[in-house]
C-alpha cells in the first residue's frame, strides 16, 4: 500500500502517512494490524555533545595558557608578552564559553560580566605599559557602555510592550555617549581641540532613534513597517 499524495510505501496498519500526514485511503483494502514501516517518531533525538565540547575547549584554553606562560618564563624569566595572550584567552572564555555552561544563560547577568572582564584586561594593559589612561578614559568608557547596554538588554528582556521606545531611546543615548567619548579622549590624550567627529554619529543615531519612537507612536507607520519588514 502506498500514500496517495507522496507515494511512500505504507504498512497495512497505517491510518495516516507518517511523512505527509495524508489519510490512507484504499477502497478495496481492509486495514489490518501490523508493525509500522517507519518509527513512531519522525525525527530521532540527536545526542547532545555540548558538555564534551565545553570540556574540550576549557582544557584547550587551560593548556594554551600554561604553554604560553612557560615559554615566556623560559625565555625572559618573567611575565612579559604572555600576560596579553593569557588575558585575551580568559576574556574569550568568559565571553563565549562560560555562558554555554548554563542551559538558560541570562544575558542581563553575563553582559555586565563581559564588560567587567574587558575592563580588567584593559587595566592590566594600562598598568603593564604605565599608560595612565585607564581611569580617565577606559574606566568611564567601558563602565558607561556596560551600564547602557545592560539596561537596554534588561528592558528588552523583561518589557512585554514598548520595545520600539526602548530601541529608539538606546540609539539616542548611544549617540549622546559619543560626545562623552570624544571629551574623555581629548582630556586623556591632551588633544586640546574639539574636532567634533562625535557629532556625526550623534546626529545619525539620534535621527534613527527619533524615527523608531515616531513609528512606535504613529500606528499607521508601525503597521507599514510590520507589513514591509515584518518588524
Amino acid at each position: 500500500m502506498y500514500c496517495i499524495k507522496c507515494g511512500v510505501k505504507l504498512a497495512d496498519s497505517e491510518k495516516t502517512c507518517p511523512l505527509c500526514n495524508t489519510t490512507v485511503f484504499h477502497p478495496d483494502l481492509i486495514q489490518g494490524e501490523g508493525e509500522s514501516v517507519f518509527p513512531s517518531k519522525k525525527y530521532p533525538t540527536a545526542k547532545d555533545n555540548t558538555y564534551l565540547v565545553q570540556m574540550f575547549l576549557s582544557f584547550a584554553i587551560a593548556l594554551a595558557i600554561i604553554i604560553v606562560l612557560l615559554c615566556d618564563w623560559r625565555i625572559f624569566g618573567t611575565v612579559t608578552w604572555s600576560g596579553y595572550v593569557i588575558g585575551a584567552l580568559v576574556l574569550g572564555y568568559v565571553s563565549v564559553i562560560l555562558p554555554s555552561w548554563f542551559k538558560r544563560a541570562n544575558s542581563v547577568i553575563f553582559v555586565p560580566i563581559d564588560f567587567c572582564a574587558v575592563g580588567v584586561y584593559l587595566l592590566y594593559i594600562s598598568l603593564h605599559t604605565n599608560g595612565g589612561w585607564f581611569l580617565s578614559f577606559v574606566f568611564p568608557l567601558v563602565g558607561g557602555l556596560g551600564v547602557l547596554i545592560t539596561a537596554f538588554v534588561a528592558l528588552l528582556k523583561y518589557l512585554k510592550k514598548g520595545k520600539l521606545y526602548v530601541v529608539g531611546g538606546f540609539f539616542i543615548a548611544l549617540g549622546g555617549f559619543m560626545l562623552l567619548i570624544e571629551y574623555m579622549a581629548n582630556i586623556t590624550f591632551e588633544v586640546g581641540k574639539f574636532h567634533g567627529w562625535s557629532l556625526y554619529p550623534l546626529v545619525s543615531l539620534a535621527m534613527l532613534g527619533l524615527f523608531l519612537i515616531f513609528v512606535a507612536i504613529y500606528r499607521p507607520a508601525r503597521e507599514i513597517m510590520e507589513r514591509k519588514f515584518f518588524f
